[in-house]
């Protein structure tokens, strides 16, 4: 049994795959498991892919598979999930890389602490330029309850921090199916995915390693497109709002999730320009429906604190609903 999988999906980054790869040579060890599961690129990724695999073979353990068709980024890596044998997993997407023995330190940490899962801070590399993000958590290396960690609604908390490479997991966790993601989901796949770890996991850490690099700005990445593949989120939060209204703990937890499904619909209704036209359209409808179906009374209480500019946004378009809908 490895005592680490690394989950790596790749699709048509043949650009940054030398990096991601290489950067993996430099972590290997004869007890990790490297699975690289190429989402049916178009470019000369798979040809990549190949010969890594057979080079990365020397110095550790190598699983390549290929999607017979186009999944997106949650179903490459619950391809991944289904084929890791590993004590240990953690991700890491095909166009990021990580940082020399940072492997290593990661899975002596969470043997140390012994907990469900850790979470790490990363560095974002945006061209030449280089920011640290840290997790949202400010007590340190100490073991404590995910379900503690979602609130206060009203701020930043770790299931805000939702990149699942930034971390390992024990594979307690995908025996109990808390390490899978909704199949499909072509954007915030991670959303849903954090928001479950947090209410049925038992245990974490936040700890100050850094050693993942991702990379920001990657002109094929869905955050940088603006077609329709963008209004997944609208999905992924959904059953956010969904899974956490049967939470026994639901009247506590739903104003966060309400407060975060607001605040990236603003988001995404301030960024318009990026959209086709058409899309566009379509999220604004999409958006007011989706508000519709909220709990109602946490939305009040959201609209009346969140700040103007941002509440704003959301009133006018719940009224433009309600204007359309009269008109018809």
């Amino acid at each position: 049994m490895p005592k680490l999988s690394v989950i790596v999906p790749f699709y048509n980054v043949r650009q940054y795959a030398p990096d991601t790869l290489n950067s993996l040579r430099r972590n290997a060890r004869n007890d990790f498991e490297f699975v690289l599961v190429d989402d049916h690129s178009k470019d000369e990724t798979p040809a990549i892919l190949e010969r890594a695999a057979e080079e990365l073979s020397d110095v550790a353990q190598v699983r390549y598979i290929r999607h017979e068709k186009n999944g997106g980024l949650a179903t490459a890596r619950n391809t991944g999930l289904d084929a890791a044998r590993g004590e240990y997993l953690t991700f890491l997407d095909g166009d990021d890389w990580l940082a020399p023995g940072y492997l290593a330190e990661l899975v002596g940490t969470i043997e140390r602490l012994g907990c469900d899962f850790v979470r790490t801070d990363h560095v974002q590399a945006t061209a030449r330029a280089r920011s640290v993000h840290r997790a949202p958590v400010g007590l340190r290396g100490e073991v404590l309850s995910p379900r503690d960690a979602i609130l206060p609604a009203d701020r930043t908390t770790s299931v805000d921090y939702a990149y699942a490479w930034a971390g390992a997991y024990h594979r307690r966790l995908l025996d109990r199916g808390l390490l899978h993601f909704t199949d499909g989901l072509r954007t915030a796949e991670d959303r849903p995915w954090i928001w479950k770890l947090h209410r049925e996991a038992e245990s974490f850490a936040v700890v100050s390693l850094l050693g993942v690099f991702y990379r920001r700005g990657v002109a094929s990445s869905l955050t940088q497109i603006g077609d329709a593949r963008q209004l997944d989120f609208i999905r992924a939060f959904d059953q956010v709002i969904e899974e956490t209204a049967t939470d026994r703990d639901a009247d506590r937890l739903l104003p966060k999730a309400v407060r975060t499904y607001c605040a990236i619909i603003a988001h995404h209704l301030s960024d318009e320009s990026k959209w086709e036209p058409a899309v566009a359209k379509q999220l604004r409808a999409m958006s007011a429906e989706a508000m519709k179906r909220m709990p109602q009374d946490a939305l009040r209480d959201v609209l009346e604190t969140m700040d103007l500019h941002r509440s704003s946004k959301l009133r006018r378009l719940r009224r433009r609903l309600t204007t359309a809908k009269a008109a018809a």
